[in-house]
Formats: structure tokens, C-alpha cells, sequence
């Protein structure tokens, strides 16, 4: 395999790894990208401090909590379906 082929074939780079880091080193494009370190999980958390955001949170969750079951109809499904009585 000639090098002009080997330097795009990324199996044959995987076995230069040499030729990879050297490329890498001496790469211009690599050398003018701007070096910024982002590191957003570092930032602390805010916390909830706004009693307002709790009460409106217990709210919803009382709407969700008092709404009826919505049946699903999966035994209407099943009493058609005679392969799935097995199952259920």
C-alpha cells in the first residue's frame, strides 16, 4: 500500500500509530484551534430557594395524583387475540 493511501485508510493508521501523533504534532490546523476548557458540571447547582417553585411543584403533582387511571383496554386486546391469553 503506497503512503497516500495508508494516511486515509484509517485501519492502516491504527497500526502507525507513530505516523498519527508526528501528523498530529506538526498538524497547522490543529495548532491554530483555540484551546478553551469548558467544564459546565463544575459550576455549582442553583437551589431551589423560592417557596413558590415547591408549592407550584406539590400542585401539579396533586393534579397528577388525582386524576383517574385511564384504562389502557389491554384486556380487550388480549380477549381478541387467543395467542396472547397464554401469555397473560
Amino acid at each position: 500500500m503506497n503512503a497516500s493511501n495508508s494516511r486515509l485508510n484509517p485501519f492502516a493508521l491504527m497500526l502507525d500509530p507513530e505516523f498519527v501523533l508526528n501528523a498530529m504534532e506538526n498538524s497547522k490546523n490543529l495548532r491554530n484551534l483555540r484551546q478553551r476548557i469548558c467544564r459546565p458540571l463544575d459550576k455549582p447547582l442553583i437551589p431551589k430557594t423560592h417557596s413558590i417553585d415547591r408549592i407550584a411543584l406539590r400542585q401539579y403533582d396533586a393534579v397528577i395524583d388525582a386524576e383517574e387511571f385511564m384504562d389502557s383496554g389491554i384486556e380487550a386486546y388480549v380477549e381478541a387475540q387467543p395467542a396472547l391469553q397464554a401469555v397473560h
